[in-house]
């Protein structure tokens, strides 16, 4: 009893020194840790926002790209910073729901090491292919495969799409390799220098491309046509019915990061993402659907997402020692 007494009599001190903290907040530039490469859509999108939440907020958003893992460099580098506010951080969803499934450390957990701040965007991917290649479909891919064997390969920074690939590969048989990559520049860059042949990315990475015919679009994820690219069809439509978990990004910030701060922090972001003219130009007109939602809601909605997460892992087939 003595216990909770002296708990709560902490608490009601903290209170007012938190609040006014929140208040103070902030008296000097945030970073802003970005996990993809310069021209990827996390660092272009940071960028913007930053441009918006900093004046709203009364000082600058320097962001730093922390390249590698598939975000879990960045997620490392962002939990490692103080808890005051000044470093956040916005991750690919696998980086907080699968890789830490995948490849475990004792000594980082982003479940534990990380606070969310808010979901900005879920992420319409496009399974893409060079024009070079000269397909426009499934089996005229599979088709060119056969006849070159080991010539082709990939990037996908999802597992479930890399699971998509390993199914295409075994109903064909054919061996088309997955390869790495830093981020979307990089990606881009990959495809259109003819290194890769084949991406499954974000649709705003690769829609100047898809446009001027430099790209194919093949299908896009989720449940309707982009109407950015009406013309690809989704995966469904084609034939693959099974449930391709969909991409999200999430803003988060150490663990230890006071809550009035990250509600701050939250309601600036929500505030420019209701902006339609920010919505319009920084999201949808990137193949990016925008999420306004409070930090309470995000973190409620990663447990679920986790859970999902370790579904995928086991359906993929690629890690037997998931359990």
């Amino acid at each position: 009893m003595l216990g909770r007494i002296l708990a709560l009599g902490v608490a009601a001190l903290l209170t007012p020194m938190l609040s006014a903290a929140a208040d103070n907040y902030p008296s000097r530039p945030i970073r802003a840790i970005a996990s993809q490469g310069p021209g990827g859509l996390s660092d272009l999108f940071m960028r913007a926002l930053g441009s918006e939440i900093g004046p709203a907020l009364g000082t600058s958003i320097v962001v730093e790209d922390r390249v590698g893992a598939e975000g879990t460099i960045g997620a490392q580098a962002c939990a490692a910073a103080a808890p005051d506010g000044y470093t956040i951080c916005i991750l690919p969803g696998e980086a907080v729901t699968i890789n830490p499934i995948i490849q475990p450390q004792s000594d980082f957990d982003p479940a534990k090491s990380l606070v969310p701040i808010a979901r900005p965007y879920y992420l319409t991917q496009v399974f893409a292919v060079t024009a070079a290649l000269n397909v426009k479909s499934f089996p005229g891919l599979a088709a060119l495969a056969k006849a070159k064997p080991n010539a082709l390969n990939y990037m996908a920074p999802s597992l479930s799409k890399v699971a998509f690939m390993e199914e295409f590969n075994k109903k064909n048989g054919i061996d088309i390799v997955r390869v790495p990559f830093k981020g979307g520049g990089d990606a881009v860059n990959s495809m259109l220098t003819g290194t890769t042949q084949i991406a499954i990315f974000g649709i705003g990475n690769l829609l100047p491309y898809l446009r001027d015919g430099k790209i194919v679009g093949l299908a896009i994820d989720g449940d309707k046509r982009s109407p950015l690219a009406p013309d690809i069809p989704t995966f469904k439509e084609i034939g693959y019915t099974e449930h391709i978990t969909p991409i999200f990004f999430g803003i988060y910030a150490p663990t230890g990061t006071p809550k009035p701060i990250i509600d701050k922090l939250n309601r600036a972001i929500v505030a420019a993402e209701s902006d339609p003219d920010f919505q319009k130009k920084y999201l949808i007109n990137r193949g990016l659907t925008p999420v306004l939602e409070t930090a309470e809601q995000f973190d409620k909605e990663l447990v679920a997402d986790r859970a999902e997460g370790r579904a995928v892992v086991r359906a993929s087939g690629l890690y037997p020692n998931v359990k």
